[in-house]
């Protein structure tokens, strides 16, 4: 979280990021003002696509915070002479899809020259105070609840070094690739909706730093250790047969380097690389009590989320991370 400058009538809450870019602000009568920014390289092909998804990814931390996106900026970086500006007139209309399901108004924006097209928000919400979440707020005790299931990193990398033809009708990444997507412009907040109904206690959204990294960040910002059941953890389908095809993105090979320290129990290359998954526009991982997450994931799997109880929050060893 960055060091702002506080004026006399508001005051600047410590210690509730959620792992990115993102500040809060106390207002008055118990309100509280969420700040985030987020944008990134084309994911997909599709321009309108990729803008949602840009679009409901900057979003994800407003709604991992328990809040609510109320307006947006667009950020836009472009290279003129190389694209045309109707690719761009549709990659925001693509994100102005996403704002307008999810309720929030995109009110202006900054457009810079580049040499690659980069799209993505700033995006302001607002919490009731007492009930935001945050990434420090993990209990011994808990279940972890994931919204969302890995494999979009995977995929993203797939795409980008397949011939257009394989996310096509027949092609061989179609059903991964409509999955995929479906989860990636997936707004989060049908999931803040139940974390806050199960009486989540911290949260953070699973994105760049992959499950194992967010989750760590929680666990050692909390004090508590996490046990995750890998086998319960949910992934897209074909993900697996993804990454034993070598599809692996360079993240996720520097997010397993940076989290190993931290991983105990399984050694199986295989599981952790998948766990490690830089995630685009990924769910939240929210921890509660263990009956209430039961019933949260089960209702969120019934909305269509792909939604499960991966595992436990523990008192040993604080901040480490123990897959099963």
């Amino acid at each position: 979280m960055r060091s702002l400058p506080t004026p006399a009538h508001e005051s600047l809450i410590v210690g509730t990021e959620t792992g990115d870019d993102a500040a809060v602000w106390r207002l008055e009568e118990g309100r509280a003002l969420i700040s985030t920014a987020d944008f990134f390289a084309p994911v997909v092909d599709d321009p309108h696509t990729w803008g949602r998804i840009a679009a409901t990814n900057a979003a994800s931390d407003v709604y991992a915070m328990g809040g609510t996106p109320r307006f947006a900026l667009n950020l836009v970086a472009w290279p003129h002479g190389e694209l045309p500006l109707e690719i761009l007139t549709e990659v925001l209309a693509g994100g102005a899809a996403a704002a307008a399901e999810g309720g929030w108004t995109v009110v202006g924006g900054h457009t810079v020259d580049g040499p690659e097209p980069m799209y993505g928000q700033s995006v302001t919400g607002e919490a009731d105070e007492g009930n935001l979440l945050t990434n420090a707020g993990a209990q011994a005790g808990q279940s972890l609840v994931l919204t969302k299931p890995l494999g979009t990193g995977l995929l993203a990398t797939a795409v980008k070094r397949s011939d257009p033809e394989a996310i096509q009708p027949g092609g061989w990444l179609a059903d991964a690739y409509t999955a995929g997507v479906a989860e990636m412009t997936r707004l989060n907040d049908v999931a803040a909706s139940a974390a806050l109904g199960a009486k989540a206690t911290a949260a953070t959204d699973v994105t760049g730093f992959g499950l194992l990294g967010h989750l760590q960040k929680l666990a050692a910002a909390s004090g508590v250790g996490a046990e995750v059941r890998a086998d319960s953890v949910p992934v897209l389908p074909g993900a697996w047969e993804l990454l034993d095809k070598g599809f692996a993105p360079g993240g996720t090979a520097r997010n397993l380097d940076h989290v190993r320290p931290w991983v105990r129990g399984s050694d199986d290359e295989r599981i952790l690389t998948m766990l490690a998954d830089a995630q685009t526009s990924g769910g939240l991982l929210f921890c509660c009590p263990p009956a209430a997450a039961e019933v949260a994931a089960a209702r969120l799997a019934a909305s269509g989320h792909g939604a499960a109880v991966i595992g436990e929050l523990t008192a040993a060893d604080p901040g480490a991370v123990v897959v099963v």
